[in-house]
């Protein structure tokens, strides 16, 4: 990391402090607080904010493990961010994603965005879809009306307000861990 960490549990001076300490602890209970937590509690304010907003996107929304994963992972490997991979791969595992599927999304070789038919057999058009969005998101921020057409025919109006969130919050995180190297992995 290219600051300390701040101590864990880091100190607080104000009772507006102890309550944002004690959400980001609740959020992630029963496990400790994370290497990108102890960065973020450099700043309480942006810490609660980042709390508050990744929570919802995490843990709020209508989509699928595999969905939301997929789109998380996505990002992690074309930013680079292999801590962010290291933390959402074996969700998407867990999620039901096929070894063959998930070798696929880590690897930063491939192009959605080329052949439109690659990946099938081992990837859902769904699934192709979505990474299809997030490479173009990640990549070139502006989407194609192809690219967004496709994904429209597998999702509601609702869900892809959601992946696209999705798709910008992690590429927020992975931007902020690898310019701070968080959790030494960049």
């Amino acid at each position: 990391m290219r600051l300390p960490y701040v101590t864990d549990p880091p100190q607080t001076n104000t009772p507006e402090e102890s309550r944002i300490l004690a959400s980001v602890q609740a959020r992630r209970a029963p496990n400790p607080l994370l290497p990108l937590d102890l960065a973020l509690l450099h700043s309480f304010p942006v810490a609660e904010g980042w709390n508050t907003f990744l929570g919802a996107i995490r843990t709020r929304t209508s989509l699928s493990a595999v969905i939301r994963e997929l789109a998380i992972c996505r990002v992690a490997v074309v930013n680079g961010a292999l801590f962010e991979w290291e933390q959402h791969a074996p969700l998407l595992r867990q999620g039901g994603l096929s070894e063959d599927a998930l070798e696929l999304v880590g690897d930063t070789q491939v192009d959605f965005l080329g052949d439109p038919s690659f990946g099938l057999g081992v990837l859902s058009v769904k699934e192709r879809a979505v990474l299809r969005y997030t490479d173009a998101m990640t990549k070139n921020v502006r989407v194609s009306d192809a690219v967004f057409g496709e994904l429209k025919g597998f999702f509601s109006d609702q869900e892809v307000v959601e992946i696209t969130a999705t798709v910008a919050a992690y590429n927020c995180v992975s931007r902020f861990l690898v310019a701070l190297d968080v959790g030494e992995k960049n």
